[in-house]
């Protein structure tokens, strides 16, 4: 089962394809929030997006290229702007298909599909964890917060890859140590101390304060 995205402020048209790619075992989500569109794309982390280009706020073009910051995801543009310069803009924002409005359902499952076959039978797919639009890119172990990359070390990575697959849950400090070091004994837990507050001051620097909250006696936690 893939996971597909559409970014498309026409219902009537998103819950077409939506019903009909989820006959083909799809998951689909429409996005919801036209201003943060690449919350919902991190938290979703799709397989394939279909895009608009006019959109509320911003346009197809722009959120394509939000997205190739973090991601190689297909992109396929659907737009009744089906003319030459549109159809080169798409693909140079970094497209990987165009398909003009009105069109058939069954050209556009197609198209998906065989995008979809090219793009996963050979490679493996990118993943996001995000939370307040701060996004971490399991790929290449960065964090990305407003237009921002944040260098991360090793344990930087692994304390906020665990807390923010459990978010809403606290994460006992064993559990880290377990993580960071594969044991809770013979380290110094002034050691996993250090490592969250050099994190927390590099979240803050970075606009993340309160990012994560300490329960105390009990470890820590991302609030969902």
């Amino acid at each position: 089962m893939y996971k597909i995205f559409i970014v498309e402020d026409d219902l009537t048209i998103a819950e077409m394809i939506k019903h009909h790619l989820e006959v083909w075992n799809h998951e689909v989500k429409i996005a919801e929030d036209f201003q943060h569109v690449m919350s919902d794309f991190a938290a979703f982390d799709p397989h394939l997006v279909l895009m608009d280009i006019s959109l509320p706020f911003f346009n197809g073009y722009y959120w394509c290229t939000e997205i190739r910051k973090l991601s190689k995801v297909p992109v396929i543009f659907i737009s009744s702007a089906s003319d030459n310069m549109n159809i080169v803009m798409a693909m140079n924002m970094g497209g990987d298909d165009f398909i003009s409005k009105p069109f058939d359902l069954d050209v556009l499952t197609a198209k998906v599909q065989a995008l979809l076959r090219r793009t996963y039978d050979f490679g493996q797919k990118t993943s996001f964890l995000e939370h307040k639009g701060a996004i971490l890119n399991m790929s290449d172990t960065t964090l990305t917060y407003q237009d921002q990359k944040i260098s991360l070390t090793k344990n930087d990575y692994k304390i906020l890859q665990t807390l923010m697959e459990n978010k809403g849950k606290v994460v006992s400090r064993d559990t880290l140590m377990t993580k960071l070091w594969e044991t809770d004994c013979y380290v110094d837990k002034n050691t996993l101390t250090i490592n969250i507050s050099r994190l927390r001051r590099k979240l803050t620097a970075a606009g993340l304060e309160d990012f994560i909250t300490t329960r105390k006696g009990m470890g820590y936690i991302i609030e969902d």
